[in-house]
């Protein structure tokens, strides 16, 4: 098979097993003989638990056992989830009430578990939930960010999480009192679900020294040391896999309180067990993601530079703090505050709030999209106010070229960029001369059109260091195992191309693992964009110690010194000898030669700092007049990922993002009623975007490289989100801003669309 080109499109690895349903899921991995787990969730959003009677359900025909908070407690199972908190503006942290991994005593969110039935079916688990006496008083739930409503937890008064701001608030109100030009603009984030194709799920097994678990997950050993926490156990005695995983999206990279049960349920009954949640199931108890309102102001001067920016945000956390709930709409959101604008002063505060819902945590970007789409509103809407053009706006107030290495007002240090010619780029393949023809079209169609444009930075976040082992076998392959997680982005593919690109070995013969805490020792799984540039440098490094260690038994057997032999094109070569052995030949003579300690090669690599993506992205919307129907009918997008391994699996990861991009601002939100109940369970309720709902998309790269990581890279999973909110939005603004719509928050249903309309046609609009 011809050798690889580097950074060159090749077919994935992973699809013909996939395609042909030969995948390994949670489901298809799960012992024979596992018992099946259910839940018996809250029908009520916040209520004292009065009575839960589980007899009836203990002696259902099949029933094995029926698992309460008292049940796990008496056992001494630690109950409480862990969740980081955020340090307060005075000092103090945020608060930090238990999140159970049952429900004891009250129940806080419809779809909270309160026990587990496990049994030989599960009709049989199902039916027995019906029979668990479970009686509550019920309490009045709060569910408005003003934070006004019953006291959910004693430790979060006015149910206020944490209480976070960062920047100079005094000389930010300096700026703002000097400023020829104050523009304000309110924004609202709508609350949507990750809804991975595969929901979640966990089987559990064991033996009476050792706990093996598989879970669809973002990595394993965050899990692992959950585990080991909760039920007691020191970490060798947990395994954590991970099989095929069916989407993420940042939903599965945490704790969850059924994976605790359920384990503690196998510990009891030495079976294995099994779960494996329903779409609604899902919907009612998985993370949510984005839920926000933001007020952002912006002080030009002038000549409309941009002297200050200062945001206020009250987000939603649900019920209980999620894994890193605190940090998404604070610190993460701070990552890319400014975005590619030269701003000399802000300010930023957030106030999270807990309400009778369920949990809100990192989605596809967690953070920066948000951040992003705030100050993108923010900008469009100043050059609307200031009578401007919106891109010379933007072009304006960038960071020049000269000035990076750039560091932000909120402490982040860009090392490099080229925004200037990005925007260049977009501007010519969106074809921007050609819109006012376009426009003019659609009103003789009877409709509006809007063209909006983003400009994203983003931060790749996530653990910088990452190690890979290098394993040549007996059977003359190679296993790579890696410390990321891949969840339906290609990591078999770009990482065994990189090592077919860097050893020579054939590509057909390298096998990429993960997902099993026995095999990996640690890794830092997959989260915030990190997987291709940290774990590409730790590819690398064992590539090269691999290289050092086989030198000198090839320099035996070539007859030369070690100093002459060198690696190159895949074989190693020395000016004494004719010989070209490849890095398979080196490895049979490492074994030959008794050296099997040779044949595994351990490295590490911690990369110097984040990098930082950035990309124009340019929707053109039209709206039907009539019923507000609004529909993406052309999509430009240019991107500056750096140097790129796999440019096709580059653009699949930004379509997709752009997808649940267009998504959230089109057709999902997640709504909850008065009382509590979620609305939106099922898809015939929650809008998921459809094929129909998305145009071709045009992609195209400017790279500049990244000076954060050996191969120039800059992580692109996420950066399709971080984008898209904006230019939908804008266009969507854009094509109302004539009929005189000044405000317009997501989703664009035809029925808010269409309201929208009607009020500015009364004169209503704000």
């Amino acid at each position: 098979m011809t050798k690889f080109g580097k950074s060159q499109t090749v077919n994935r690895v992973e699809d013909p097993r996939l395609l042909k349903g030969e995948g390994q899921y949670v489901e298809d991995s799960a012992p024979d003989g596992a018992l099946f787990g259910w839940f018996l969730r809250s029908p009520i959003a916040h209520a004292d638990i009065t009575e839960l009677d589980v007899s009836d359900a203990r002696a259902a025909d099949g029933v094995h056992a029926v698992i309460t908070a008292a049940d796990m407690e008496a056992a001494g199972v630690v109950m409480g989830l862990a969740a980081s908190t955020i340090q307060n503006r005075d000092g103090t942290m945020g608060a930090a009430p238990e999140r159970p991994a049952l429900a004891k005593g009250r129940v806080r969110f419809v779809g909270e578990p309160v026990a587990l039935i496990l049994a030989e079916t599960l009709e049989q688990a199902q039916d027995a939930a019906e029979m668990v006496l479970f009686d509550f008083d019920e309490i009045e739930p709060a569910l408005s960010l003003s934070g006004e409503g019953t006291q959910i937890h004693p430790e979060a008064p006015g149910n206020i999480a944490f209480d976070w701001e960062l920047g100079d608030a005094e000389a930010t109100q300096a700026a703002f009192d000097s400023a020829a030009h104050v523009v304000s603009t309110d924004v609202t984030g709508n609350r949507v679900m990750a809804v991975s194709l595969e929901p979640r799920g966990m089987w559990a097994n064991w033996d009476g020294a050792k706990l093996t678990v598989g879970y669809g997950g973002q990595g394993v050993w965050g899990l692992k040391r959950d585990l080991a926490r909760h039920l007691s156990l020191e970490p060798e005695q947990v395994q954590v896999l991970t099989p095929d995983v069916g989407g993420g999206f940042g939903m599965k990279a945490f704790g969850y309180p059924e994976y605790i049960a359920l384990t503690h349920a196998a510990m009891v009954l030495g079976k294995p067990v099994r779960w494996m949640a329903d779409r609604t199931e899902s919907m009612l108890s998985d993370n949510g993601g984005r839920a926000l309102q933001t007020r952002a102001e912006l002080a030009f001067d002038e000549n409309h530079k941009v002297l200050a920016y200062r945001v206020h945000t009250r987000s939603d956390l649900g019920a209980y703090n999620s894994q890193f709930a605190q940090y998404i709409q604070s610190n993460l959101f701070a990552r890319v505050l400014t975005g590619a604008y030269d701003v000399p002063v802000a300010h930023q505060s957030v106030q999270g709030v807990y309400t009778n819902t369920t949990q809100v945590d990192a989605y596809r970007g967690a953070g920066r999209p948000e951040a992003i789409y705030v100050l993108e509103r923010a900008m469009d809407n100043a050059a609307k106010v200031l009578g401007v053009d919106d891109w010379e706006l933007r072009r304006k107030n960038f960071i020049p070229v000269a000035n990076f290495p750039y560091k932000t007002v909120s402490g982040e240090l860009y090392d490099v960029g080229d925004f200037r010619r990005v925007l260049g780029r977009v501007e010519a393949e969106a074809d921007r001369d050609g819109f006012a023809a376009r426009r003019t079209a659609s009103e003789n169609a009877g409709k509006l059109r809007g063209m909006g444009l983003s400009y994203y930075v983003e931060s790749i976040l996530g653990d910088d260091n990452e190690t890979t082992t290098l394993e040549f076998t007996d059977e003359g392959r190679v296993n790579v195992y890696v410390g990321t997680q891949s969840t339906g982005q290609g990591h078999e593919t770009v990482y065994a191309q990189y090592v077919a690109d860097e050893t020579g070995i054939p590509v057909e013969l390298v096998d990429v693992v993960q997902g099993d805490s026995d095999r990996i020792a640690h890794g830092g799984g997959t989260g915030g964009s990190r997987s291709v540039t940290v774990q590409t440098g730790a590819n690398y490094a064992a590539v090269q110690q691999t290289i050092a260690a086989f030198t000198p038994i090839v320099a035996d057997a070539m007859g030369v010194e070690g100093e002459s032999v060198s690696f190159d094109d895949g074989t190693f070569r020395s000016p004494g000898s004719n010989q070209t052995p490849s890095m398979l030949d080196a490895a049979e003579m490492a074994r030959k030669a008794g050296r099997e300690d040779l044949l595994r090669q351990e490295a590490s690599q911690k990369i110097d700092g984040r990098s930082f993506p950035n990309g124009a992205h340019v929707a053109e919307v039209e709206i039907d007049r009539e019923t507000g129907q609004v529909e993406v009918v052309r999509y430009t997008v240019t991107d500056d990922f750096g140097n790129m391994l796999h440019p096709t699996l580059v653009e699949g990861q930004v379509h997709g993002g752009v997808v649940q991009g267009i998504g959230q601002a089109i057709t999902e939100r997640v709504v909850f009623d008065e009382d509590g109940q979620l609305l939106t369970a099922t898809f015939m309720d929650y809008g998921m975007p459809r094929a129909d709902n998305v145009p071709m998309m045009g992609f195209t790269t400017e790279p500049v490289p990244s000076t954060a990581n050996m191969m120039g890279m800059k992580g692109c999973g996420e950066a399709g989100t971080v984008g898209a909110l904006g230019a939908v939005g804008n266009a969507v603004l854009d094509a109302l801003w004539p009929l005189g719509v000044r405000q317009a928050d997501m989703p664009f249903t035809p029925l808010r669309v269409w309201e929208m309309m009607q009020e500015a046609g009364r004169g209503d609009a704000q």
